[in-house]
């Protein structure tokens, strides 16, 4: 059934409260490779309460990730499943995230756009506590199959790699119990998990969350070149190029500009395969 792109926009948002707390926060630190070594005094404001601050990104999985696709219900997308595709994510913080809090998020289709073979759906989270706007997450979704409808196109954020040699590369280890620490923040696709389920998939094994690497390379953005501190970042986004299988290794690369990092990541073990591309971290 083709997407119905007037019925999708005009949906009103979907409305859930949500609620997280120190241990929601240290869990998806975790979850990310946080805590290495254990007693560095870098890694305890990820991982110790007293010291805790919290990563932008946390924004895609807070309240357990309970309204972050709920666009996709929205009455003029009726789409299968075995089609979709997280093809890109882009968080913007209005302030920084609260150890403990609550808030009300609301999802909705923010934009449609016609690929041609494919769909592309923006899914937009929006989410406010008592004294204002916390974040925005846009998750960009590829349906194959769903083009060809006669819609814009859609803006194109494709960024020209830099021709110079990067200004900082760090490597990134991969646990390879990873996977299965990052679900408990709330992504259950057994695809992260089960052997079986992936190999019905066409994975010769399960894969690493597109989101944990996503995760996992903003906190080596921000441990690298904005000293650890998050409260610095303002805007995280980017394109998922590839996937990662636990026990690989992240190779990331970074350009600093005027207040802002350009990343490349790959996977060191498959000659540098393309992870994320079209990465950009913004930054005061």
């Amino acid at each position: 059934m083709p997407i119905d792109v007037s019925a999708a926009l005009a949906a009103e948002p979907r409305r859930a409260e949500i609620g997280w707390d120190h241990k929601d926060v240290q869990l998806y630190h975790l979850g990310l490779g946080a805590g290495t070594p254990a007693t560095d005094p870098d890694e305890l404001r990820y991982t110790l309460e007293s010291r805790l601050q919290v990563l932008p990104c946390f924004a895609t999985v807070a309240g357990a990730g309970t309204a972050a696709f709920g666009g996709m219900s929205a009455p003029g997308i009726d789409v299968d499943l075995a089609a979709v595709l997280h093809g890109g994510q882009t968080v913007r913080v209005h302030r920084p995230i609260p150890v403990t809090g609550r808030a009300v998020q609301t999802s909705k289709a923010a934009a449609v756009y016609d690929k041609g073979k494919a769909a592309v759906i923006v899914l937009r989270t929006e989410a406010s506590d008592d004294d204002g706007p916390l974040w925005t997450n846009d998750a960009e979704i590829f349906v194959r199959g769903e083009g060809g409808f006669g819609g814009e196109r859609g803006p194109s954020d494709r960024l020209t790699v830099p021709e110079r040699s990067p200004d900082r590369t760090v490597e990134r280890a991969i646990r390879e119990d990873q996977a299965l620490l990052y679900r408990l923040s709330g992504d259950w696709n057994p695809l992260h998990a089960d052997p079986a389920f992936a190999k019905l998939a066409g994975f010769d094994r399960p894969i690493l969350h597109g989101l944990c690497t996503y995760g996992m390379t903003l906190k080596a953005v921000t441990d690298t070149l904005l000293e650890g501190d998050v409260s610095r970042i303002t805007a995280y986004r980017t394109r998922f190029a590839g996937v990662v299988f636990p026990g690989e290794t992240l190779r990331i690369r970074m350009w600093t500009g005027d207040c802002r990092v350009q990343v490349t990541v790959t996977a060191v073990e498959r000659d540098d395969a393309p992870v994320l591309a079209d990465t950009l971290v913004e930054h005061s």
